[in-house]
Order: structure tokens, then sequence, then C-alpha cells
């Protein structure tokens, strides 16, 4: 293939990937927008209770599958759980799933991959949440959280539909040069990265592939919505879906900003242990996707 054709193959995927995933983007954003208004912070701490459960463990889960944030983002939200008095276990369910489970990642995977891959990765993903927290808490980690205090949300003003739209518009705006930046890289590899090249070091042949992919995505700070379609691209050239998936939890589940986040946090042995659950995760889910 010629530089001209890679160029104008890699043109065409890129503006095929960014309408087909903005108008997607607009819909999740407006989504998330209702959620924000109508199910509260105050009304989750009071529905995740106080003491260690498992139906407190499956909430905070769930509700960090409802938020449309990046693991940064989650970290102060989490530490508001931690401060209002939620259970340990609830809060570490929440900071685990909020990430790797929200409703954009989940929308995104059901476009580029399918709704197997996706309902499989979403199961996966819940059910290590849940048991994180549990285990976490059993173990008793929590006597390794450092005390500190966040300042309180303000609450919007405006309608709800104003609240909704701001809302939604403020997600999108921060969230969206990501998808652009994540489209057109993801385009650049499908029009000019050889295919070989890409079997050689992550194929789904290569036996290192996936603790490699986790490795590499856990020091980068990588969007899921920047590794998504990067990944579909890296998949049509050869690369193992479970290399793809353990770079995805990697990168989006833990970078070097939320590290040094936690660790105003954690004490060093809760941010070791946390480190170890993601990687740990991000190999095992990379295997079974492979696998399926």
């Amino acid at each position: 293939m010629s530089f001209s054709e890679a160029l104008f193959s890699s043109l065409k995927e890129f503006i095929t990937i960014s309408l087909e995933l903005a108008v997607l983007f607009v819909l999740v954003s407006l989504l998330v927008g209702v959620l924000s208004v109508y199910v509260s912070k105050e009304r989750i701490q009071r529905v995740l209770g106080t003491k260690r459960s498992f139906l407190g463990s499956i909430l905070g889960a769930f509700f960090g599958a409802l938020t449309p944030f990046c693991s940064c983002s989650t970290i102060p939200i989490t530490l508001g759980l931690l401060n209002s008095g939620v259970a340990f276990s609830s809060a570490m369910s929440f900071l685990f799933a909020s990430p790797l489970l929200n409703p954009v990642i989940i929308s995104m995977m059901l476009v580029l991959f399918g709704p197997q891959i996706t309902v499989a990765y979403a199961v996966i993903m819940f059910v290590a949440a849940v048991i994180t927290g549990l285990v976490l808490e059993m173990a008793g980690f929590s006597r390794y959280l450092k005390s500190v205090v966040v300042e309180g949300l303000v609450e919007e003003t405006g309608t709800k539909a104003e609240r909704i739209i701001r809302y939604a518009v403020r997600i999108f705006k921060q969230m969206f040069p990501y998808l652009l930046l994540g489209a057109a890289i993801g385009a650049l590899i499908h029009g000019f990265l050889p295919a070989d090249f890409v079997l050689m070091v992550a194929g789904p042949d290569n036996l290192f592939a996936i603790p490699l992919a986790a490795l590499i995505g856990i020091p980068l700070y990588i969007r899921a919505e920047t590794i998504l379609p990067i990944g579909a691209a890296l998949i049509a050239k050869g690369m193992g879906l479970g290399s793809v998936v353990a770079l995805l939890i990697g990168g989006a589940g833990l970078s070097i900003p939320e590290i040094t986040m936690l660790s105003a946090m954690f004490q060093k042995k809760l941010l070791w242990v946390f480190i170890a659950v993601i990687f740990c995760a991000a190999v095992l889910t990379g295997i079974i996707m492979q696998v399926l």
C-alpha cells in the first residue's frame, strides 16, 4: 500500500469512527446528565450504608457503573463517600467500578466490539469490583486510610433541564477530545501500522502479550475514550483482544496521576495492594476475554 493510499484509508477510518461515536457520545452525555441530577450524592450515601455488607458492595459497584468518571475524577467522590461514613467496602467497590464500568465505556465497547464481548467484560468487572471491596475490608485494609477531609459539592442552580444540559455539555467537553484523539490514533494505526509487527509484539500467540499490555497500561494515563478506538484498530491489525482489554483496564483503571492522588488517601500498604488488584484484574480479564 502506497503512502497516499494509507493516508486516505486512515482519513476515511477517522471520519467513520468519529461520526459514529459522536452521535453515541451526545446521547450518553445526556443520560449521565439525567443521572447526576436525579441521583444525588447524599442519596447514594444513605443507600450504601455505613457497615460492610454484600449488598452495600453490590450497590457501590452499581453506582460506580452509573458515573461517567475517569479514575482520577472518581477519587474525590470516593473520598467524599468515606468522609460521610459510607462503608469502606462499598467505597472501594465504587472506586474500582467507576472508571471501568461507566456508561461511556460500555456504550463504546458495544459499538466497537459487539454485545458478547461487552456483556462478558461488564460481568467480570462488576464481580471483581464487588469482591475487591469486600475482601479489602475483611482483610482490615480500612486501617490504612489517611485522614483527609474534602469540601462538599456546591449545589447547582437552575431548572432540572438546565442542570442536565449544563452537566452533559461539561462532560462532553471534557471527554470528547480524548475520543477524537483515540479515533485519530486508531485511524493512523489502521492505515500505517504493519500487521506483522503487531502480531509479533502482541498477537494472540504471544504468551506474555497480556501481562505486558497490563504493565504498559498502568504507567500511562489512557482514557477509555482514547484507548477503545485504538484497541479496535489494533484488533483489526491482529492484536489479541485479551491484550487490548488488559491495556484498557491497566490504563483506565489506574495511572500515575491516580496513584499520586491515591497516595494522599492511602498509606503505602493499601496503595500497593490496590495497584496489585488492578494489575491482576487486567491480566485475568485479558486471559478470559482471549479465551472467549
